[in-house]
C-alpha cells in the first residue's frame, strides 16, 4: 500500500506542477458543504435530521473518539497510565476495524507503545 500511495502522491505533484488543476470549475471559491444534490431525494430529509441532531455514523464516532484519546496521550505524565490509554485506543481501533469495512485503506493501525513513547519524548 505504501508504494501505491507514493505513486499517487508523485502523480498529484506532477499534475500540480504542470498546472492541470489550475482551471478547474469552482477554483478559488469555498466548497459548499451544504450541497446535498448528490444525495438521493428519499434520503435528504433523513440526512438533514441526523445532521441537525449531531448524530454520527458509528464508524465516524469511533474515529472521533480515537483521535480525542490520541490527543490526550501527550498530557499524561505517568508511563503506566499512558500504556493503559494506548490499550484503550487499540481496543477502539480493533472495534473500528471489525465493523466490516471493505477497503483496507480505511483501516486504522494500532498504536505501539515504544513508538508512542519515543515520539512523546522527542516533543519535550
Amino acid at each position: 500500500m505504501v508504494a501505491f500511495e507514493k505513486i499517487v502522491e508523485r502523480k498529484i505533484k506532477e499534475a500540480l506542477k504542470d498546472g492541470l488543476f489550475d482551471d478547474l470549475p469552482g477554483s478559488g471559491r469555498p466548497v459548499d458543504l451544504e450541497d446535498d444534490s448528490n444525495v438521493p431525494d428519499d434520503l435528504r430529509l433523513a440526512y438533514k435530521i441526523l445532521k441537525n441532531a449531531d448524530c454520527l455514523p458509528p464508524e465516524i464516532q469511533l474515529r472521533k473518539e480515537i483521535r480525542q484519546m490520541e490527543d490526550m496521550l501527550g498530557n499524561i505524565p505517568d508511563e503506566k497510565e499512558k500504556y493503559r490509554q494506548i490499550k484503550r485506543i487499540n481496543f477502539k481501533i480493533m472495534q473500528l476495524n471489525m465493523m466490516g469495512k471493505k477497503c483496507p485503506l480505511l483501516e486504522e493501525d494500532q498504536i505501539y507503545y515504544d513508538k508512542v513513547i519515543d515520539k512523546l519524548d522527542r516533543k519535550k
